[in-house]
């Protein structure tokens, strides 16, 4: 008797499994783990839930003359992307000038300002035409880069990580849905140093618009709800010491502003 229990109960749980239906005893407990991982998030304007981060990618040299000034050809260079891990978040509240550390390693710390799309629906192959319907809202942040091991990498073909990939690397605003602030096609962008504007551009000089590069990135990675896209930042990057303030602006949305500590 005790062995037909057993052999019932194996199979119960086998047909759960293959179903894709877990036993509720065994859903209900929580993975084993030596020690907590914190999520990433960033809060979503109107409401009191967070935007889980998943994955920041960014598009590289997206306006035309950002990208000669960097030494490409935009009438010839395909869009690229990298990535940039989630601890490179760095919320900064509307209204606030937060701390951004200088990172170590470098003697040459540069801005970039930058539009960010937040996905919401994920996808392969992603239509252009269908790629809008995929953005659950929008930022703007800055892509802040030590330009030096970024070009000394570039110069040794490696990788660009240790120039882009740092902790807190990637400041960056509260999300706005979509319903509320419509998407981006146009509207001025600019970043000031200490009061100083140093970037000045218009959202619709980007060589490859957010939903091309919603598509094109879609062929290469499977989207998924939470990944965020950095979309590309104009002219005339540049070098930031201690002491300095950023202060970067997009229309439609609240600026953001931090000091380099």
């Amino acid at each position: 008797m005790k062995r037909r229990i057993f052999f019932q109960n194996s199979a119960l749980v086998t047909t759960g499994a293959l179903a894709g239906c877990a036993v509720p005893s065994v859903a209900q407990q929580p993975a084993k783990t030596p020690f907590q991982v914190a999520a990433t998030t960033i809060p979503i304007v109107g409401t009191d839930a967070v935007f889980p981060v998943r994955r920041i990618y960014c598009i590289g040299r997206n306006y035309a003359a950002h990208s000669r000034e960097m030494g490409s050809d935009p009438n010839r260079e395909p869009p690229f992307f990298f990535q940039k891990p989630t601890d490179a978040v760095q919320y900064v509240a509307a209204g606030t000038v937060a701390d951004h550390p200088y990172p170590t390693l470098t003697k040459n710390y540069h801005y970039e300002a930058e539009l960010v799309a937040a996905i919401g629906v994920g996808g392969r192959d992603i239509p252009v035409d269908k790629a809008l319907d995929h953005v659950y809202g929008y930022t703007l942040g800055l892509d802040m880069t030590r330009r030096d091991l970024q070009r000394a990498s570039g110069d040794e073909k490696k990788p660009w990580e240790i120039g882009k990939s740092f902790d807190k690397s990637a400041p960056i605003g509260a999300i706005h849905r979509v319903s509320q602030s419509g998407h981006f096609a146009k509207g001025a962008i600019w970043l000031k140093v200490n009061g100083t504007t140093k970037q000045s551009a218009d959202l619709n000089q980007m060589i490859w618009s957010v939903a091309e590069q919603i598509s094109k990135l879609s062929l290469a990675f499977e989207l998924f709800p939470g990944d965020i896209i950095y979309s590309g930042t104009p002219e005339n990057v540049g070098p930031v010491v201690r002491g300095d303030v950023i202060a970067m602006h997009i229309d439609g949305l609240p600026d953001l502003s931090v000091k380099i500590v």
